[in-house]
């Protein structure tokens, strides 16, 4: 079993204005997001830095200027081969003839992501710069698949923080969703499923999901005992969006492995209740004790069971974890619990 810790770094890095409440508020903010934005394509020829004032680096071409953030900022500097902290350094209007020095031409287009209008300038905000190869998948298309197929997901606690576990910032969108219903018994212990999803219309990230079945979430968000990892990402190339329906499928055998796994346990225990270990007490005693159960504890958990149950494999059990929630070490409750557990085994 591994932990994850995936949700916990989004947990402590995301602001207060990335986080939200539920999955409908979420995919509202993204296909809004999503409805401001546009593509345009513009050959590397035209493209230039410029000042506004002295505090203001511009990317421009002949018919329109636009604002940088830090990400669409750190692509043109790997565009043009410099780096990031050395721009940082210099005046708007140095920077500007750097970039005269360093970015190259050419009539291949290149594909800027611009988001709204920055108030009284009309600047668009630059989201990213791409080559013609990089194909976005928007946040909102992999949200409708989630909302669709997902069904009893919600997100967990919020974390110390106040972290939700839906997020979405300029950069990308994340999400952590469990099904807190959906508690199973494997191998004698309880998991419940739950998944990560992710992706980036700006090239921050790929898109894709990891799926699991976990035993706790602590309030730092961190999964512990996690078990039947399956990851799957895909690249923003031209076959991105195959990743939608490999999402859906992920999500959907997540959810039938869940009610199969339920309808499993709720057959055993059927089973466990029809299922005697004895009709006598000494044969209930000597079937324990080929399992390691001490006769001491046998005869006090056969005490606890109503006469009219009879010593069925349920019965004994119930019994057995009763007695063992009274024992004064850790290891020794723990160990019974286990052994207990694997009764039921013997009404298969």
């Amino acid at each position: 079993m591994a932990n994850l810790n995936r949700a916990s770094r989004e947990l402590f890095a995301r602001q207060a204005d990335e986080r939200f409440a539920s999955l409908d508020d979420l995919a509202d903010h993204c296909r809004n997001q999503s409805a401001a934005s546009q593509e345009i394509w513009i050959p590397p020829r035209v493209l230039r830095t410029n000042s506004v004032d002295t505090d203001r680096l511009l990317l421009a071409s002949d018919e329109q200027a636009f604002q940088m953030n830090d990400w669409s900022f750190s692509q043109l500097c790997r565009l043009a081969g410099v780096g990031k902290d050395t721009v940082n350094r210099l005046s708007p209007d140095t920077a500007s003839r750097v970039f005269a020095e360093t970015l190259t031409g050419g009539e291949k287009p290149l594909q800027l992501f611009i988001q709204g209008t920055d108030g009284a300038d009309a600047l668009g905000r630059l989201r990213s710069i791409h080559a013609a190869s990089y194909t976005r998948l928007a946040n909102v298309e992999l949200l409708d698949v989630i909302e669709e197929f997902s069904g009893d997901f919600q997100p967990p606690p919020p974390g110390v923080n106040g972290g939700t576990g839906l997020y979405a910032g300029e950069q990308d969108c994340f999400l952590f969703l469990i099904d807190p219903a959906g508690w199973v018994e494997i191998e004698g212990e309880s998991f419940a499923p739950g998944f990560f999803a992710w992706n980036s219309e700006v090239g921050r990230r790929s898109v894709g999901i990891q799926t699991f079945w976990y035993q706790r979430i602590c309030a730092n968000h961190l999964v512990w005992d996690a078990r039947d990892v399956v990851e799957l990402a895909r690249k923003h190339t031209s076959g991105v969006r195959d990743a939608l329906p490999e999402i859906r499928a992920a999500i959907e055998g997540l959810v039938r492995r869940r009610d199969e796994r339920r309808d499993g346990f709720a057959r055993a225990i059927r089973a466990a209740m029809g299922t005697k270990l004895g009709d006598e007490q000494d044969d209930v005693l000597a079937q324990l004790a080929k399992h390691g159960f001490s006769r001491a504890l046998v005869r006090e958990a056969m005490a606890l069971v109503p006469p009219f149950s009879g010593f069925t494999v349920f019965a004994m059990v119930d019994a057995l974890t009763r007695v063992a929630g009274k024992l004064e070490n850790a290891g020794d409750r723990t160990e019974a619990d286990q052994k207990a557990a694997s009764l039921l085994a013997l009404a298969a």
